[in-house]
C-alpha cells in the first residue's frame, strides 16, 4: 500500500510575522500514512535556530514550545541526516509528501538551499493538501487546517500550532482528497 509522508513545521516568528527569509524552523513534525489516513510512522525533533536564538514571547505562547526546547536541540544540519535515514527505510512505498499550504515546502526549500542540505525529500513530489481540500470541496476560498476538519465533520485533536499533532491533523484529511484506488 502506498504511503504519504505529512509535515508540519513549526517556526521562530513574532507578532504580525516574519518574512519566510527569516524565519527558521523550530520543529519538525512528520507522520507516514497510508492513503487511508492510517500512521505507520511519526518522526518529531526540535531545532535549534541560529539566526535568531531567542524564541519571541509571541512564538512561545503561540507554538507552546519553550527556550529550553531549542536550546537543547540540534541545529538543521546536524538533525536532518537523522530524518533523511529514518525516510530511507519507507521510500519505496512513497507516493509524496504534503502539507497543509505551501509555507512548509517553501520554509523547507529556503531553509536546505540556504544551508545546502541535499534532501531526498525535495525529489519527491509535494502535494498542497490545502489547495486540493479547497478544489475537492469547491470552496471559495482556501481555509484553515482547523476549519478543513471542522467542515469534513472533524475536531481537532491534540494541541494547535504544534508540528506532529499538526501533521497527524492534516493527515486525517488526506483521503477525504485523495482519489479512491
Amino acid at each position: 500500500m502506498p504511503h504519504w509522508l505529512v509535515i508540519d513545521l513549526e517556526a521562530t516568528t513574532d507578532e504580525g510575522g516574519w518574512p519566510l527569509q527569516e524565519m527558521e524552523i523550530i520543529e519538525l513534525g512528520a507522520s507516514l500514512v497510508t492513503v487511508d489516513g492510517r500512521e505507520v510512522d511519526h518522526f518529531q525533533r526540535f531545532v535549534r535556530p541560529l539566526r535568531r536564538p531567542c524564541l519571541t514571547a509571541f512564538c512561545r505562547r503561540l507554538t507552546h514550545i519553550g527556550q529550553a526546547d531549542v536550546d537543547a536541540a540540534a541545529p538543521l544540519e546536524a538533525l536532518w541526516p537523522t530524518f533523511e535515514r529514518w525516510l530511507e527505510h519507507y521510500r519505496p512505498r512513497l507516493e509524496g509528501w504534503t502539507s497543509w499550504g505551501d509555507y512548509d515546502r517553501r520554509q523547507l526549500e529556503h531553509e536546505l538551499g540556504t544551508r545546502g542540505i541535499d534532501s531526498l525529500l525535495l525529489k519527491i513530489p509535494h502535494l498542497n493538501l490545502k489547495q486540493r481540500f479547497k478544489e475537492a470541496r469547491q470552496l471559495q476560498r482556501s481555509v484553515g487546517l482547523n476549519a478543513a476538519l471542522q467542515l469534513a465533520g472533524l475536531s481537532f485533536q491534540g494541541q494547535q500550532h504544534r508540528a506532529l499533532e499538526d501533521a497527524r491533523n492534516t493527515a486525517r484529511l488526506l483521503p477525504l482528497v485523495l482519489p479512491s484506488r
